[in-house]
């Protein structure tokens, strides 16, 4: 495991910013606010030749534990208490103020070594602010701007007696794209207060993700690296990536709110199988009919979870509305797989990755060319293809020629004219015959070129 650097501090001192430039790519949502971040999110840093884990938290705020920013906080506590060095970022520009002076204290009194880091120390409106810092009892601060990369040579020279790993080499693996020990990329998505991050926590077993009443606290896309242990008693790794509640477009306002949003849409992007999580005591609404849409859109496995069915009455009726409720609705792909499910007692969830295994696996086959092809002949004797205007469509042959998700590609002559309705037929007799269930399927039509056609 490469070592822990936990980036904690006040709200707004840039530590998201941080965050960012160590991973090389913008992953943490950065605003002008305060209290953008609110769980502990980890990526993998790379600084001069240093590699590490980083952990970004929530702006440190001394709040009553049971609100929301208390929670917050214990969040951060959490990722000092596993961490091998935590960096401590102020604002040089507005130099050290009493909360940073409580940070100060806390972080004294942990086994946790500590690196002082002056942020937004460009120019000389800082050099106070810097010097100040040194009133914190934590030794000499390290002049950094996250912004523009100034003082990554300092920082480096900081970090390198807790990070460096003498003796050590890093043990890297390839996974090939259809490997099956290759760790399940599995997101969760839904709307606000479905119950995604108690499921995670519920599945990993503590509170590593921010939960309460009220909706919407989760921003950033969390992923976490897990092992889950099968029925016949095999450890499979698992990336859990919890994202934020997507409301109906129309009703999303606010410039963070968008951010959530447009970053838990990544996250699918990136997921291999994708939950959707129903909060079961109010059913099937049209937005979760969109999201379904837009992850089967993108070509992501999808299976929907009925999440706190441990406190549903009449539940045969509620499931079986919800199972037409969505074939009606998602035209593309029936047969969906639906679990019943409980983040909070944790029934089910075993269940629901043993189907997101499952499904992956489905996503990932390549079928061979013969036997796509024997199906392909059968298929045509059954139902041979239109010939609109008295003219036949030929349909020469299929080939499968990618995976992930499963991609065909259908040649023949007069494409242009082979009536949606006969498309769908070959879609769905793919899915049926092929073992391919309920995953998005792509089917393309092209035309062999004639070869007077330019003469």
């Amino acid at each position: 495991m490469l070592p822990i650097v936990a980036i904690v501090g006040r709200p707004n001192v840039g530590k998201s910013t941080l965050f960012n430039r160590l991973i090389g790519k913008k992953l943490a949502l950065v605003d002008d606010q305060p209290g953008v971040t609110r769980d502990r999110r980890e990526g993998e840093a790379h600084l001069l030749g240093l590699d590490f884990t980083i952990v970004d938290t929530a702006g440190y705020e001394d709040e009553d534990a049971n609100s929301l920013p208390g929670r917050m906080r214990m969040q951060t506590e959490a990722a000092v208490e596993n961490c091998d060095v935590a960096l401590f970022m102020i604002d040089a520009r507005a130099g050290i103020t009493p909360l940073d002076e409580e940070i100060a204290r806390w972080l004294r009194a942990n086994d946790a070594p500590v690196i002082l880091v002056a942020n937004k120390a460009e120019g000389k409106a800082a050099d106070d602010g810097v010097m100040e810092s040194f009133s914190l009892g934590l030794g000499e601060p390290v002049p950094f701007s996250a912004e523009h990369g100034q003082g990554m040579a300092d920082l480096f020279q900081a970090l390198l007696p807790h990070v460096e790993r003498e003796g050590d080499e890093p043990f890297e693996r390839e996974f090939y794209e259809d490997d099956e020990s290759a760790p399940l990329k599995l997101a969760i998505v839904g709307r606000p207060n479905a119950g995604k991050s108690t499921l995670i926590n519920r599945l990993l077993g503590e509170n590593r993700l921010l939960t309460g009443p009220e909706a919407g606290i989760t921003r950033d896309s969390i992923a976490v690296d897990w092992m889950w242990t099968s029925r016949e008693g095999v450890e499979r790794p698992v990336r859990l990536i919890d994202t934020a509640g997507m409301r109906k477009h129309a009703k999303v306002q606010d410039k963070l709110e968008k951010l959530a949003v447009t970053d838990g849409l990544n996250a699918v992007n990136f997921a291999e199988v994708v939950v959707l999580l129903l909060d079961s005591t109010r059913g099937l609404e049209a937005q979760d009919l969109r999201i379904a849409d837009k992850v089967l859109e993108e070509g992501r496995a999808l299976v929907v979870a009925l999440n706190k069915w441990d406190t549903v009455e009449h539940g045969s009726a509620l499931y079986q509305g919800i199972k037409k409720a969505l074939d009606d609705g998602l035209a593309q792909v029936r047969g969906v797989p639906i679990m019943t499910v409980s983040a909070a007692t944790g029934k089910g969830l075993d269940d629901l990755i043993h189907v997101a295994f499952e499904t992956r696996t489905a996503w990932s086959q390549r079928v061979s060319t013969g036997v796509l092809n024997r199906w392909f002949e059968t298929a045509l004797e059954a139902n041979p293809p239109p010939a609109p205007g008295g003219k036949r469509i030929k349909l020469r042959y299929i080939t499968q020629n990618k995976t992930r998700p499963p991609t065909f590609v259908l040649f023949g002559t007069r494409l242009d004219d082979l009536p949606e309705s006969y498309r769908r037929y070959l879609v769905n007799g793919i899915r049926r015959e092929l073992g391919f269930g309920a995953v998005p399927v792509r089917l393309t039509l092209r035309s062999a070129k004639n070869p007077y056609a330019s003469k």
